[in-house]
């Protein structure tokens, strides 16, 4: 009894010390090196041009910045270092989201803190773990390549970009499956609906497969953005073809 007591009463401490309510989104960051007054700018897409748009402005103070605001519903969204050479992508959602921006590298930045970030990080790195024979091919036959290609040498040109075919082939249905297999599994994840999004958007995917990772998601993914698109595309594959003409009444099956 002591027990339950003891986790009911660090729950509720937990749950009062939450600097959000639904919501609302507070990013805390972290910019160790960035000088103070430097601008970081978070950018969205405007829902009806599709353009990126600047949301809010802050500058850095000793080595530190704070972005909040509120959010109706989850979307990937960047975040801008002034001078960086690149954006830090992460997903806008309620709670309490941490970065830490590496000015060196910035793609080698922290996004961390709500369930979706968390797993949008893990899940990018299992694709990049998938990438790495590509990355690899290429480092390991670029200098080969250049020297094939100054000597006009046809064969070897031809016979690297056969292996580089096959297997960025073998990647890519390497990388199809992951998307599958992880929709099935996270049916509460941001991801998840993203992916079955873009696979009801490919004409060659299996369309079954889609209606049921969609029908699997939960109910609050089904109502964001991409969850209405997914299902629209869904619709339309199971409409029948323009100008198709449909059975006469008591046909044989």
């Amino acid at each position: 009894m002591k027990k339950i007591f003891f986790l009911l009463t660090a729950s509720v401490a937990i749950m009062s010390c939450s600097k959000v309510k639904d919501g609302e989104y507070l990013i805390t960051g972290t910019a160790k090196g960035i000088a103070n007054g430097k601008t970081i700018i978070l950018q969205g897409q405007d829902p009806t041009t599709k353009m990126n748009v600047a949301l809010d402005t802050v500058k850095v103070e000793n080595e530190k910045f704070e972005i909040k605001g509120k959010v109706t519903e989850p979307a990937f969204h960047t975040l801008i270092l002034q001078d960086a050479n690149g954006p830090i992508p992460f997903i806008l959602e309620t709670g309490e989201i941490t970065v830490a921006i590496d000015k060196d590298s910035i793609h080698k930045s922290k996004i961390a803190g709500t369930y979706s970030n968390d797993e949008y990080v893990k899940f990018n790195d299992e694709l990049q773990k998938t990438q790495k024979r590509l990355v690899d091919f290429q480092k390991n036959n670029t200098q080969k390549m250049q020297q094939a290609q100054q000597a006009q040498d046809t064969a070897t040109i031809n016979g690297l970009m056969k292996q580089y075919m096959t297997i960025q082939t073998e990647v890519q249905a390497d990388s199809k499956k992951k998307y599958v297999t992880y929709a099935e599994s996270h049916p509460k994840s941001f991801i998840s609906v993203l992916i079955v999004k873009g696979m009801s958007e490919d004409p060659t995917a299996d369309a079954k497969k889609i209606e049921s990772l969609y029908n699997s998601l939960d109910e609050s993914l089904k109502n964001t953005t991409p969850g209405k698109e997914a299902k629209s595309k869904i619709g339309q594959a199971k409409m029948p073809a323009v100008g198709a003409t449909a059975p006469p009444v008591g046909s044989a099956k």
